[in-house]
């Protein structure tokens, strides 16, 4: 770093007197010297300070060679004491920045020194622009990764970039067929989103980079070429200076940034440039996240459906309800499912399914709908329950899925006023009864698993359900919910066998919200499996009237 070393002094002393002030080797200084008398006019200059102030002579007025932060610093220090401590002055000579130092002697000539700190100055600002931008790119980053919303997510590198890169930012989105959806941004005001036909070679270089190519350097671009569909509303004049940047997705380009400066604005630097590419790679990573979640969230929401339970209602003179709550509060889908086919007509059986696949989750989801599905192909089959286990048990074990299920059939029909149901089990808890009598009755169906062994064996029986009497499907997680005063008792069949026997007569719906409230309060907070609930109820024909706080129907006979 050169050094500048101005020696000012205050009076027409001759060369030696300087000398004697600042030492015979001084005109031979590496830095310029200026000699100054106390009135400001200056006495001798060193040969350094001669090339920095080439129109000065000795005798010259300083204030008339030298900018006013030197001659002001002068003013102020003759006018003290001449020993008092004084401290360095800076600015600028010849666009070159300078510590001035000042040397006064006892006779009032003043010799400043003047130091040349210009690559310690520009090093500083280049850090601390380094800086500057660094903590930019943090704080964008944070903004880019707040929303997986990609309308959102445009708005935000739109409104970034404007305002930390230039005047206005403009972002083009892959193309949908010709339209393109575009972002504009403009610093102070607000963002703006359009889908409109644009033909992006008529950018130059923004073809090239909704392709994923390499950036063409902002200085190739001519302004004169921005088609004004490319300016945002309200952007001050034309198009001074442009930037064009791809922005990298994950395998395809997520779009294209333009950053646009007015004529009025400064042009883009190198440094400027530079740091527009690593905005652009990061907003690219942000756009290119949150398309992939939209994609994925679709496609989830798309399969979720087909995974969903149905909604059950009355039927051909049959009440259904149902209930559903998976292990994970925060999943819509678990191990447990129950599914309904209805009969064409009411001739017709209707055909109900519960059961439970080992294992929780969305692997567990996906094997119930495999059964689900595998299950609606066989209904033609539907009136022998064997055979339709027996296929789906062969369909289970051909699959790359490790896991078994349980299942119960009920083939429900309606005929002479009765609901009558084939019931099967298939290694699945035995359906439960309720009778007008309040006696609970336990349907002794039996059977295999399916998807373990090579073959299943079952047990299909039948029963007949009285108006007012309810038929209900459970899996285990009713059973085993785990709670109590401890937190450690299972609620158990005898508690869901006391809460039936309270349910006479009511509609299914309020059997399964009855039993399901029960089992929930014995949680209470505690973890549980996949719970699932089912009810088939043969209506009652009359009003309900409450004996004993159970609810009877009035033509019924009561005992005891």
């Amino acid at each position: 770093m050169p050094l500048l070393v101005c020696a000012l002094r205050g009076s027409s002393a001759a060369p030696r007197d300087a000398a004697d002030s600042v030492g015979a080797t001084w005109a031979d200084a590496p830095c310029p010297v200026l000699v100054v008398d106390r009135h400001g006019g200056l006495v001798r200059l060193n040969r350094a300070a001669r090339s920095l102030l080439p129109d000065a002579c000795d005798g010259d007025r300083l204030h008339d060679i030298v900018p006013a932060w030197l001659s002001d610093a002068h003013r102020h220090v003759a006018g003290e004491q001449p020993d008092s401590p004084h401290g360095p002055s800076s600015g600028v000579i010849d666009e070159r920045f300078f510590d001035a130092h000042p040397s006064p002697s006892a006779d009032g000539d003043v010799v400043w020194w003047l130091v040349d700190h210009t690559g310690r100055r520009l090093a500083e600002r280049a850090l601390h622009s380094a800086q500057e931008r660094s903590n930019a790119l943090a704080e964008v980053s944070g903004r880019l990764l707040s929303t997986l919303n990609v309308p959102r997510c445009m708005e935000v590198v739109a409104d970034t970039a404007a305002e930390y890169l230039a005047e206005a930012a403009v972002l083009v989105a892959p193309p949908h067929g010709r339209r393109h959806h575009v972002t504009y941004a403009r610093r102070g005001g607000g963002v703006t989103q359009v889908t409109r036909n644009i033909d992006p070679h008529g950018v130059p270089g923004l073809g090239e980079a909704l392709q994923g190519f390499p950036p063409v350097p902002a200085r190739w671009i001519n302004p004169d070429d921005i088609p004004d569909w490319l300016l945002p509303e309200g952007f001050p004049g034309t198009a001074g200076s442009v930037i064009v940047a791809p922005l990298p997705g994950h395998g395809v380009p997520a779009g294209a940034l333009i950053l646009l400066r007015s004529g009025t604005e400064q042009s883009f630097s190198d440094g400027e440039e530079v740091f527009a590419r690593l905005f652009a790679a990061r907003a690219g990573a942000a756009l290119s996240a949150a398309r992939l979640y939209t994609e994925q969230a679709a496609i989830t929401a798309t399969l979720m459906r087909e995974l969903l339970p149905p909604a059950l209602h009355r039927v051909h003179g049959v009440e259904y309800a149902a209930a559903y709550r998976p292990a994970e509060d925060h999943e819509r889908v678990g191990g447990d499912f129950y599914d309904f086919h209805p009969g064409a007509d009411p001739s017709r059986e209707s055909l109900v399914v519960l059961g439970d696949v080992a294992g929780k989750g969305l692997d567990a989801a996906v094997l119930t709908g495999k059964i689900r599905n595998t299950l609606h192909a066989l209904l033609p089959l539907a009136a022998d329950h064997l055979q339709v286990l027996s296929l789906l048990n062969g369909a289970l074990l051909t699959t790359h899925h490790t896991r078994f299920a349980t299942l119960v059939l009920a083939s429900v029909s309606r005929r002479g006023g009765r609901t009558h149901l084939r019931l099967t089990s298939a290694g699945h808890l035995p359906p439960l009864v309720v009778r007008n009598s309040g006696e609970v009755e336990e349907m002794p169906t039996r059977g295999t698993l399916v998807g373990a062994l090579p073959t299943v064996t079952a047990r299909t029986v039948g029963t007949t359900l009285a108006p007012g009497e309810t038929c209900l499907l459970y899996t285990d997680g009713i059973t085993e919910a785990r709670g109590g005063p401890l937190g450690d008792e299972f609620f158990g069949e005898h508690r869901l066998r006391r809460a039936l026997a309270e349910c006479v007569g009511m509609p299914a719906e309020a059997v399964v919200e009855h039993v399901q409230m029960l089992a929930t309060q014995w949680l209470g907070t505690g973890h549980h499996d996949d719970m699932a609930v089912l009810a088939i109820s043969a209506p009652r024909t009359g009003p309900l009237s409450l004996v004993d706080g159970k609810a009877r129907h009035p033509h019924l006979r009561m005992s005891g």
